[in-house]
């Protein structure tokens, strides 16, 4: 499996010569969709999901995501299916098992929407916007590291909850390059205290899980 990072909030997924992409959002400026065959979408802020790449993409793309945000997409070809804690089915190749159901609270004049998390093939595990334990085991973890919701030491709380052996940083496209720095540091920490391989993915760059 290959995982590569993009802007933001969007890494792309690739196995046995199939693509799936998660959380396409409008801070992603690549074409991460050319060539895919599935995305995951786990709540409908702009950032997550954008929906003109959407209607531009293949009708035989497959869209999975929460309820809140199928509503949105009536004018997508591709084929919209809904999804909720507890579910699992198989896309593009991959065996996807989905937990979560709430948006982490963002602001007190803001309702929380629904967001939804995929664990693909057992392996990775991508929460969205929340900070979600699985109650399974997670061997990668794709980490909220910058966000209006977040803070660090909740950050730090999550890693050591969850224990992967591998974490990588997402939700970063808020910080500067002095703000990446320190997700840098704060990563290589956890990553000494915990025994894994914990750090941020440069945007464009892969790693392979075996």
């Amino acid at each position: 499996m290959r995982l590569t990072k993009f802007d933001h909030a969007c890494v792309r997924v690739e196995k046995d010569g199939k693509v799936l992409v998660i959380d396409p959002g409008t801070f992603t400026d690549a074409p991460v969709l050319d060539g895919a065959d599935a995305v995951l979408i786990t709540h409908e802020h702009a950032d997550h999901v954008d929906v003109a790449k959407l209607k531009a993409a293949s009708p035989d793309l497959e869209i999975w995501t929460c309820e809140g945000v199928a509503a949105g997409l009536t004018e997508v070809p591709g084929k919209v299916q809904v999804v909720r804690h507890g579910d699992g089915f198989e896309t593009a190749g991959f065996r996807v098992k989905v937990f979560g159901e709430w948006h982490a609270r963002n602001h007190p004049d803001l309702d929380v929407v629904q967001n939804v998390g995929f664990l693909l093939d057992d392996e990775v595990f991508y929460p969205g916007d929340a900070l979600t334990v699985p109650g399974v085991e997670v061997p990668t973890l794709l980490v909220p590291t910058g966000a209006p919701w977040l803070k660090l030491m909740e950050m730090v709380e999550y890693l050591r909850t969850v224990r992967p052996a591998r974490a990588f940083s997402t939700h970063d496209g808020l910080y500067n390059e002095i703000g990446l720095g320190l997700v840098d540091r704060w990563l290589e920490a956890e990553g000494e205290r915990l025994g894994g391989d914990i750090r941020r993915i440069p945007v464009g760059e892969s790693v392979t899980l075996s």
